[in-house]
């Protein structure tokens, strides 16, 4: 069925119109020092909600949708790979590793047991909730210390050290969990055991197969191909390039059965150790302003506005055990490593759930209410919205109190 003249002129008219919001989210979330990440969500429910009084998500729009916040995902994660620095953490990873260990074992533990047993949730989403506890939104404290001229100092680099590493186990996390939930809900009994363990071997090989083709097409290819195509033509930009080459690694991730986020990590973490291509990423900040909110107004668009109020209770249950997890597991590990200022300064920097988190939800909710409900789904969007907007507060008023410097 054709749409007409009408209909298409109100798509494009949306699709502007949210372009231009983004623009403004963007610039009120800086003077406010709020991360813009709670605005694109606030859209995204605020057009669910429009639509009950004019009908602005036809099947087409969502489709639209549904894409740029594919490409969207991409970006999220595919940046968060380029970022990365692997050959700074592997030589740092002594000081950062039980810290890491602790966090991502306490918050999972907790995230687990919240769910199971305190709001006795069935088992598959409980795991859901338990890794989707495990990541942190290092963007976001970040910034913060950042503007406090502290992320180089002693503790801004152990942050960053720990934060790559929970980003680089989320993404792990997330491919295995995907892997054995199918298991779990069509096996039940003796036999789940050992078909939960071949699908976890199989899965990691497969990483550890993939893993390595990224690495030998790193180590080997990249920098030639980058090369090659900056010596033939200076535009389009060779940014390009790399996006497209990005793009295309992440694609066959999801022809090996990982998720496209998966694929987009690895691809960024492929270009992240040519300092030729990681120059090239202001080039990719318009690529990554365009698509990227999209992702998270369609976790708005995703919450249905009846579900807000019987998800209020559930979030402020996870919402506590977020806060816990990483405050206890990380914190309590840099005291010892440091002292009062680190457990502080770390755990709180540690708090806010947003990109990894989301895509977790997004992808289980995805596969239906037997992996993530809409309540659960609704209760973690606050989560991570209230972590979000606590997070950067205090440690800005911590990082005022305690001025870092990089002796410290």
């Amino acid at each position: 069925m054709n749409n007409g003249p009408s209909d298409i002129s109100l798509l494009i008219m949306l699709m502007g119109g949210c372009l231009v919001a983004v623009i403004f989210i963007r610039s009120l979330s800086s003077k406010i020092s709020l991360p813009s990440i709670v605005g694109y969500l606030v859209l995204g429910v605020l057009i669910r909600v429009s639509d009950n009084y004019l009908p602005l998500l036809t099947e087409e729009a969502w489709q639209i949708f549904e894409f740029l916040a594919q490409i969207g995902i991409f970006t999220l994660l595919f940046r968060i790979g380029l970022e990365s620095d692997l050959a700074g953490l592997i030589k740092q990873i002594r000081s950062a590793s039980w810290i890491w260990f602790c966090g991502v074992a306490l918050s999972s533990v907790l995230g687990f047991v919240g769910a199971y047993y305190l709001l006795q949730l069935e088992l598959i989403q409980s795991l859901f909730i338990a890794i989707a506890m495990t990541a942190t939104s290092v963007g976001i404290p970040v910034s913060v210390w950042n503007e406090a001229n502290a992320l180089k100092s002693r503790r801004g680099e152990l942050l960053l050290d720990v934060a790559e590493m929970d980003d680089i186990s989320g993404v792990v996390f997330m491919a295995l969990l995907f892997s054995i939930v199918p298991v779990l809900r069509t096996q039940s009994g003796a036999s789940l055991i050992p078909i939960l363990s071949k699908n976890i071997v199989l899965i990691s090989l497969k990483l550890i197969t993939f893993g390595a083709l990224c690495w030998f097409f790193s180590r080997y290819i990249e920098e030639n191909i980058t090369s090659f195509f900056k010596d033939i033509d200076s535009s389009p930009d060779p940014m390009l390039v790399v996006t497209g080459i990005g793009i295309i690694i992440a694609a066959g991730a999801g022809m090996l059965g990982f998720s496209i986020a998966i694929g987009a990590f690895f691809a960024g973490i492929v270009f992240s150790r040519d300092p030729n291509a990681v120059k090239l990423d202001a080039s990719f900040e318009t690529l990554y302003d365009f698509f990227s909110p999209f992702f998270f107004i369609v976790i708005g668009l995703k919450i249905e506005p009846g579900s807000f109020g019987g998800a209020l209770g559930t979030g402020v249950i996870l919402l506590i055990i977020a806060i816990l997890g990483k405050m206890i597991g990380h914190g309590v590990p840099a005291y010892f490593a440091d002292n009062k200022i680190g457990f502080l300064l770390i755990g709180f920097s540690m708090i806010p759930r947003a990109e990894i988190t989301m895509v977790i939800l997004e992808r289980g909710k995805a596969l239906g209410d037997w992996a993530v409900s809409s309540k659960i789904f609704t209760a973690m969007v606050l989560v991570s919205t209230a972590t979000c907007i606590l997070s950067p507060i205090i440690i800005r008023k911590l990082l005022n109190r305690w001025h870092q410097n990089t002796e410290e």
